[in-house]
């Protein structure tokens, strides 16, 4: 069908005049509101006002548009419809053929620092989403252009010799997806700002990408991102995998909980070696040594920009992932041999909501960050130097980090050994002593409170002078007299770090 008439409303005007031009060198009629018939006008491009086309003014200060029956007649009606074109021609109105409308900016707005109610309020569009709806509704008589990007697309099937079924129902759908999220950013804001509980979570993702399976080869699997955003580039390497996301997540959590040069290496989201030194270099042969064997197919996380030092130290093992804020160039060129090995950069803070499937449902929740240790308190009669506090402060993030139930080992600045994902507190405490390979450690850190006894004893027999974990066990005096009794110190922070 032949495009004859279209109407241009566009807030953001990317696009708009190459667009313009080339329908009006076809002879399309181009109607307009305010601003843009401005900019088409200041562009030599003839436009007619459609105030002055529909026969009823811009009123309220420009809110009222377009929403008029002669407007959206042309747009609605069915072309196949007899009853519709008696209708029509009865009240003289021609058809509209193409629409391109974008909408009032009320996302950008809202996200100004200091933005009012009012100023969000007065970038609600009405007669823009009632337009796009009303051409999408109607797509195999009038195109509905919604966003610049489809701008290009839509010249090549122009110049062609007809638009597509299969465009113009993309293009509709494109309509449908965008007034949607953006009446839920406009809810959301609104209940935000009332200061109701959210009890609507509204998700607004894309495919970033297919993955070559799941968890195992017989699971699909994809990756969505929130539109807009890219939470991270990889540099080189194979396609990442849905194994590599979930580790990558715990890599870069775990050493960007550090505020000196930190590494974490993870092997299936727990951590194996953990380190703090001066240098990356330093914390990366740590971490290394705290568990080699462990280390071998992980992933390394890095808190500071990994440089050619770090990439040469790497470049003999087998790993899966380096993921850093950013790698130096001698970096790059060191491990460009190692053409499998993922290099990813990220920057991404925690979320403000941490989302997992459960039950037929979804699962929110916030996420977890650790206390300053300024709330936490010595229940023994030892107390515990600065020397100590920092070593038991290492111990405790490191143990946040890990699957419970998780204990622990740790030196000052190295993980020693982790018990992670065990079902008993007992043996986390005999696998992070298995795992330590008979170094001994000063410090030992448990995800949750020891209901009994037992788990310190073990510790201490292993040669743990100093003990971190939440409190809050009914059997807490008895832990802190078998404390006592055993020379130890034990700290607790008042708070709890599981993870499942």
């Amino acid at each position: 069908m032949r495009i004859e008439r279209a109407i241009l409303s566009v807030s953001d005007k990317t696009g708009i005049l190459d667009l313009a031009r080339a329908l009006a060198a076809r002879g399309v009629e181009i109607l307009s509101t305010g601003g843009t018939a401005k900019h088409l006008q200041s562009a030599s491009i003839p436009v007619t006002a459609i105030s002055e086309w529909s026969g009823a003014p811009e009123i309220l200060g420009g809110r009222v548009k377009t929403l008029t029956p002669k407007v959206f007649g042309a747009i609605l009606h069915d072309r196949t419809n007899a009853d519709h074109v008696a209708d029509t021609a009865r009240f003289s109105i021609p058809r509209v053929d193409l629409v391109v409308v974008n909408l009032y900016p009320f996302e950008s707005t809202i996200a100004k620092e200091g933005a009012s109610l009012a100023e969000a309020v007065e970038q609600i569009d009405v007669g823009g989403p009632s337009m796009l709806r009303a051409a999408a509704k109607n797509h195999r008589h009038v195109l509905p252009l919604c966003d610049p990007s489809q701008y290009a697309e839509f010249l090549r099937e122009f110049n062609g010799a007809d638009i597509s079924d299969e465009f113009r129902l993309r293009c509709a759908l494109a309509v449908f997806e965008k007034t949607s999220r953006y009446d839920a950013a406009i809810a959301a804001y609104l209940r935000k700002h009332q200061g109701t509980s959210d009890d609507t979570l509204t998700l607004d993702l894309v495919k970033h990408q297919d993955l070559r399976y799941g968890e195992n080869p017989q699971q699909t699997a994809a990756f969505y991102v929130p539109r807009g955003e890219r939470p991270f580039e990889q540099i080189q390497g194979k396609e990442l995998s849905y194994n590599n996301l979930i580790d990558l997540e715990s890599a870069i959590r775990l050493a960007n909980a550090f505020a000196e040069p930190a590494v974490a290496i993870i092997k299936h989201t727990n951590p194996c070696g953990v380190a703090r030194r001066e240098t990356l270099a330093a914390a990366l042969r740590a971490a290394i040594d705290a568990d080699p064997v462990s280390a071998f197919g992980g992933i390394i996380g890095s808190n500071r920009t990994f440089d050619g030092e770090c990439a040469r130290m790497i470049e003999s093992m087998f790993l899966e992932v380096v993921v850093a804020p950013s790698f130096a160039p001698e970096a790059i060129e060191v491990l460009q041999k190692k053409k499998n090995l993922r290099l990813v950069t990220t920057t991404a803070a925690l979320p403000e909501l941490e989302l997992r499937s459960a039950a037929g449902g979804i699962l929110a929740q916030s996420p977890d960050r650790i206390s300053p240790r300024n709330g936490w308190k010595v229940v023994t009669t030892r107390q515990a130097s600065a020397e100590e506090m920092n070593g038991l402060e290492f111990a405790w993030i490191v143990c946040a980090h890990v699957k419970s139930n998780a204990i622990v080992l740790a030196s000052e600045s190295q993980s020693i050994g982790i018990g992670a994902g065990q079902m008993s507190r007992v043996d986390a405490a005999k696998v992070a002593i298995m795992k330590s390979n008979a170094v001994q450690a000063a410090y030992a850190a448990s995800d949750a409170f020891f209901p009994f006894r037992d788990g310190l004893d073990i510790l201490a027999d292993a040669g743990v002078r100093s003990i971190i974990q939440p409190g809050g066990s009914v059997r807490d005096e008895e832990v802190i007299a078998a404390a006592d009794k055993r020379g130890l110190t034990m700290v607790f922070t008042g708070e709890r770090h599981f993870r499942h």
